[in-house]
């Protein structure tokens, strides 16, 4: 089975890189872009067949290390 998250930025923390890059867009000449939010996306390959297992596992990872949750919220998608 695999899984993919997307780790971002919760929603009202500053995000310098999103705002670096809606800058460098904007002086590229996209000026129809509005706010930019960067994050990350990991990919995990389990071994684990039993998809509630494998989701469990996979966010047990996201709070334990991939994603800081202070700040960060992530969301899990199986395959």
């Amino acid at each position: 089975m695999k899984a993919r998250v997307f780790v971002t930025l919760k929603s009202g923390v500053l995000d310098p890189q999103g705002k670096a890059i809606g800058h460098a867009l904007d002086n590229l000449g996209f000026r129809a872009v509005g706010e930019v939010r960067q994050g990350k996306i990991i990919d995990i390959e389990l071994a684990e067949p039993n998809r509630e297992k494998a989701a469990a596992a996979v966010k047990s990872m996201c709070e334990k290390l991939l994603a800081n949750t202070v700040i960060e919220k992530y969301e899990i998608e199986l395959k």
